[in-house]
């Protein structure tokens, strides 16, 4: 029989993780280790994990973490060679140089290019990059932060090309007995859910998410327009802009959602999108007839801005300690008008179409990827330490692979010198070792909680996250679905990844939905937004956009301006939800 006493001993880990990285601020690489060792200790003594499955399922934990982190470090590789090579300073100004309305830089920058970052390389990189893009051109620091984070969230279900439906679903519904025979039984592969899932989750983000670029400019007019008058009427102004920009983004990225992969939404949205709007823009249409301007900036609150002057910074290297060939991002922001004038648009996105075109032929085209898929491109350990535990790592099928090649690729393209390409290939290596420690430390506690009921002589109530689902469900009752993407938001504030989010409660949520008989598909993809959504108020993520801008100490404030949105969402996903869930979709899986 189920206790109070266990389902607190259960939540040990989750609750010790929640209060060290909300409560007291600690960093992910120190909070996440004694997370661990608070999971071992529970499955220990309270679960009786024997040290071999206990082992066993931590290294499950560190093969799944490898396998993310593959994807992140191609995909900051290939982002930083197109930084080296002027391409991205490229990009941004084609642009940056449309209009000098700040609202219509906000769609462009803030909503297009930070959702196509996203998609790409994902884990951060999105606000810290674009941040200091518009603070270089001339936005009050905590506005270019805000903006970037709220415009980039519907793109991060898909970030990193997909990596939180492929690794964040896909790898732990499959590493985890209960929800594999589930899925099984209802006559569909672990791949063919996560695909599912992945479809849902654009269903929401499309109906909620298309007025994100109407949302940002909001925020952006109200908070940091005139500091006498706040008012919303600048925003209208452009609202048929805002709107046009939302549905051209919406509807290939719910397309490619449901009838590609789930590696491709993002990148397909703010590709396609993008393209409509700036053709749109260049014709002359939707411009508004006066551009919109900040006050001046002796009127400026003295928390808008931080130690970096706007328009003394350029983001082509996520406001980093160091830029192209050595030059401060200082310097190099002087001459940002000054890249490679010839250098044609197409030639600047061409390694993320050639990456599109990759990704579609490798799994696409059935011969090539059988081949990719063969025994010898994956590294297999089936039976860990004795258990019946197994854990792979397919190193060429997953995107970081195809990333990288993009980036070799584009090595000719650009003409690019061997010490442009090492500083590139350097600084993503040096910006993935915190995420590694992170990751290795969350997803092997995750693991050792879900394997804690599959070792012989487990407890009857199961493992700790069906225990905490099963708890959870009967709580909530027929009003879970309207909670199922705050549960995800608050696994992905806690450690500040949709990814990280999925694995610790996306089997949580399965089994939620199973105890209530409710559409699995439907609940795993609220919770699959919820951890997009989770990221507007993520203290690791408020850190790393701040410290590009010069404003570290403001994440307070950023957090709490960023709940605005973040109820919006949550509110309108969890309608959505109960709908979905009650009355229009009752019968999917």
């Amino acid at each position: 029989m189920t206790t109070g006493v266990d389902v607190a001993i259960a939540a040990v880990p989750l609750l010790l993780a929640g209060v060290l990285l909300v409560g007291l601020l600690w960093p992910a690489t120190r909070a996440m280790p004694l997370a661990w060792v608070a999971a071992i200790g529970v499955g220990y003594f309270a679960w009786n994990m024997p040290v071999n499955w206990l082992a066993g399922a931590s290294a499950v934990g560190v093969m799944t973490a490898i396998e993310i982190l593959w994807i992140v470090f191609g995909a900051l590789v290939l982002l930083y060679t197109l930084m080296e090579a002027g391409a991205f300073d490229r990009i941004n100004r084609g642009f940056a140089t449309v209009s000098d309305d700040r609202r219509v830089q906000i769609v462009l920058i803030a909503f297009f290019m930070a959702t196509f970052i996203e998609g790409a390389a994902g884990f951060g990189t999105p606000a810290a990059v674009v941040a200091p893009l518009l603070l270089g051109l001339g936005f009050p620091a905590l506005a270019a932060v805000v903006a970037a984070i709220i415009g980039h969230i519907i793109a991060v279900t898909y970030g990193a090309v997909g990596t939180p439906i492929v690794v964040g679903i896909q790898s732990p519904m499959e590493s985890v007995e209960f929800t594999r025979t589930a899925i099984e039984g209802g006559g569909m592969t672990v791949r063919e859910f996560s695909v599912e899932v992945a479809a849902w989750a654009a269903t929401y983000h499309a109906l909620i998410g298309f007025v994100m670029p109407l949302f940002a400019v909001g925020m952006v007019v109200y908070f940091f327009g005139d500091p006498d008058e706040r008012s919303l009427a600048p925003a209208w102004e452009v609202a048929p802009l805002c709107l046009v920009a939302g549905t051209s983004f919406a509807v290939p990225y719910w397309v490619s959602a449901w009838y590609l992969t789930a590696e491709f939404p993002a990148l397909i949205g703010s590709m396609v999108g993008g393209a409509i709007v700036l053709s749109i823009l260049r014709a002359g249409y939707l411009l508004p007839d006066e551009d919109w301007e900040f006050p001046e900036r002796d009127r400026w609150e003295d928390h808008w801005v931080g130690s970096i002057e706007p328009g003394q910074s350029n983001g082509s290297n996520g406001g980093g300690a160091e830029s192209r060939g050595g030059v401060s991002p200082e310097a190099e922001a002087a001459d940002i008008t000054d890249v490679d004038e010839e250098m044609s648009l197409l030639k600047a996105w061409s390694p993320y179409v050639l990456l599109v075109v990759l990704l579609v032929v490798t799994r696409a085209v059935g011969p090539i990827s059988d081949f990719i898929n063969r025994s010898v491109f994956i590294v297999n350990w089936d039976g860990i330490l004795g258990t019946t535990l197994n854990g792979s790592v397919a190193w060429m099928n997953v995107p970081g692979f195809w990333l990288l090649v993009s980036a070799v690729l584009a090595i000719p393209i650009f003409g690019m010198s061997g010490q442009e390409v090492g500083d590139a290939w350097k600084e993503a290596a040096r910006k993935i070792v915190s995420p590694f420690i992170a990751l290795v430390f969350v997803i092997a506690m995750v693991q050792v909680m879900l394997q804690s009921g599959a070792h012989p002589g487990a407890p009857e109530v199961g493992s700790m996250i069906v225990l905490l689902a099963q708890t959870t469900a009967d709580l909530l009752g027929v009003a879970y679905p309207a909670f199922a993407s705050l549960i995800g938001a608050l696994g992905a504030a806690m450690a500040g990844s949709n990814t990280v989010s999925n694995i610790t409660f996306g089997a949580f949520q399965f089994e939620a939905a199973t105890q209530l008989g409710l559409p699995r598909t439907v609940i795993v993809g609220a919770q699959a937004v919820g951890g997009a959504i989770g990221n507007l108020v993520a203290i690791h993520n408020l850190v790393a956009a701040l410290a590009t801008v010069g404003l570290l100490g403001q994440e307070g404030r950023v957090m709490r301006l960023n709940l605005i949105p973040l109820l919006y969402y949550a509110t309108g996903v969890g309608l959505l939800c109960l709908l979905f869930s009650y009355v229009l979709f009752t019968g999917v899986f």
